[in-house]
């Protein structure tokens, strides 16, 4: 295939919540940042100061985000989720508290026999996130 372009991002589409969810994320992990923003200007698609595009960092991955200017019947559902491997017990302890904060537990943070403390939750807009804590 010799030299390719191609790169595989994580695209997150929100109801104009993006940059809220944004700034929520990069609090959450080291080494985080929001790279760029575009906002709708006035009389554009979308409601003017939301996110048209932009792009974040958690932990050195990138991701894409957008508020949809089109309204939808669907939103996230758990069936893809964020799978993050914490390094601490205070990690996933501390991950899990503000994740779930205004969201909902899916699977409560516990042992289970697959993983020696584990958590699922849907963030306050409607992101699933998997925390693993796994001792080395």
């Amino acid at each position: 295939m010799g030299n390719s372009n191609q790169k595989i991002t994580t695209f997150l589409m929100f109801d104009g919540k993006a940059e809220e969810a944004m700034n929520f994320y990069t609090s959450l992990f080291k080494q985080s940042e929001i790279i760029s923003i575009t906002r709708y200007g006035a009389n554009e698609a979308g409601a003017e100061g939301t996110v048209l595009h932009a792009t974040f960092s958690l932990n050195g991955q990138v991701f894409m985000c957008i508020d949809s200017s089109v309204k939808h019947e669907f939103t996230f559902t758990p069936a893809i989720s964020l799978y993050v491997t914490c390094d601490t017990e205070e990690e996933i302890d501390a991950l899990f508290g503000k994740l779930s904060q205004d969201g909902e537990i899916l699977m409560p943070l516990a042992s289970y026999p697959f993983s020696e403390k584990f958590g699922w939750v849907a963030d306050k807009y409607g992101v699933s996130w998997q925390l693993n804590f796994a001792k080395s």
